[in-house]
């Protein structure tokens, strides 16, 4: 199920500090981590599920828009804190835009890279999810 999920947040003065364990934040090891960055304005990323692999996306930096379908109904989450992420179980169809300037999105996911693990083609998700 997707999940907003708060990570814990230790406020200092000297600057705040937040962190994922895994299985504990976040119910998975981590396998692999990534980040976009860089995007320019008016861009999409992502476009795409996983028949297995799941992930945790937090904007670090900046914020950024997530649109996340399960194969029946599509949601938003702007993304906009660091102490804050969100659970995306696997065969959820995901798109990240409207990307601030200098922001940055860490993706944490329980896989390694594999491109079989891919749904491109939103229609192919939609029939693969039934």
């Amino acid at each position: 199920m997707i999940k907003l999920v708060n990570l814990p947040k230790i406020p200092d003065d000297r600057g705040n500090l937040s962190f994922i364990e895994e299985e504990s934040n976040i119910p998975f090891k981590i396998k692999r981590t990534y980040w976009i960055y860089d995007v320019p304005g008016g861009e999409t990323r992502g476009s795409h599920a996983f028949k297995k692999s799941k992930e945790f996306i937090v904007a670090i930096s900046g914020s950024f828009d997530i649109i996340l379908h399960d194969g029946k109904e599509e949601t938003k989450y702007s993304l906009n804190r660091s102490y804050y992420g969100i659970y995306v179980p696997k065969l959820t169809w995901r798109r990240l835009e409207n990307f601030s300037t200098n922001s940055l999105a860490l993706i944490l996911s329980s896989t390694a890279y594999n491109e079989n693990d891919y749904i491109r083609d939103f229609d192919e998700f939609l029939t693969f999810v039934k």
